[in-house]
């Protein structure tokens, strides 16, 4: 199977890194031509990957089809490309919806959306997928762990709470700074953070299947250390405002 990206940015790289430490049997990757650097750096990389000519040449030999544009860029170009009749075609794009995406691409070709994260990279993370579909279902639970979601509107929820990332390594810049403000060496300082939440990370998943509210619970000691942080955090409104942010982005999504 020959598949193409179109737009050649970190998710893309990290796909195709995921993608060759995996079982997926590809043919030929094409990519576009539009980040130079990376596109240079994933052919030199590895043989199958081939940096196509433009963006229809790229459609014109791939049966799978991946949009890893910008919705700007989406809005610009994809009214302006032909894509072959039942071609599949997935996005990642994330304020243009399936309706948006039929009117641009046309109404004879499958299109799911999905929603892969740069972890994927290492085969890992959960991709959200709308509508389900097997072959994409396939596709990516070589890389990471497929959630199918039946519902459009439902699936906005998994794309606000995607756009947490940044936040996330926001704080464990924070936790580290603070560490090296104190003397700590920045290669120790970051290793422990990051090892910290390697660590918390597995353990919440291991016990995923029980409401998270007794980890909250069981890492609290009366009077002690995780205690004084959450209540300070909590009356600082540091988790309100949190989720306001989270309904921030839904009604960006609503509204689009």
């Amino acid at each position: 199977m020959n598949i193409g990206f179109l737009g050649t940015g970190h998710i893309t790289y990290s796909i195709i890194l995921g993608i060759f430490k995996s079982k997926l049997k590809i043919k030929k990757i094409y990519i576009s031509p539009r980040n130079k650097n990376i596109a240079k750096k994933l052919s030199k990389r590895f043989k199958k990957v081939a940096i196509a000519k433009d963006n229809q040449q790229l459609i014109n030999k791939s049966s799978l089809v991946f949009l890893a544009i910008t919705p700007q860029v989406g809005k610009k170009i994809l009214s302006k490309l032909n894509f072959k009749k039942n071609q599949k075609i997935v996005s990642f794009i994330s304020t243009i919806n399936l309706s948006q995406l039929k009117k641009y691409i046309g109404k004879n070709n499958k299109i799911i959306r999905a929603i892969p994260l740069p972890p994927i990279s290492n085969k890992q993370g959960p991709v959200p997928i709308f509508p389900p579909d097997n072959q994409v279902k396939n596709f990516f639970n070589k890389l990471g762990t497929v959630i199918e979601i039946k519902n459009e509107k439902l699936s906005k929820n998994f794309w606000v709470t995607s756009s947490i990332m940044a936040s996330f390594y926001e704080l464990l810049k924070l936790l580290s700074d603070w560490l090296v403000k104190r003397g700590v060496k920045r290669n120790e300082a970051q290793k422990y953070i990051t090892s910290l939440f390697v660590a918390l990370s597995e353990d919440s998943s291991i016990n995923s299947k029980r409401d998270l509210k007794h980890l909250v619970k069981s890492s609290q000691t009366p009077k002690g250390l995780n205690e004084h942080a959450l209540k300070y955090l909590r009356k600082a409104g540091f988790y309100r405002h949190f989720s306001k942010s989270l309904s921030s982005i839904l009604k960006r999504l609503n509204n689009v």
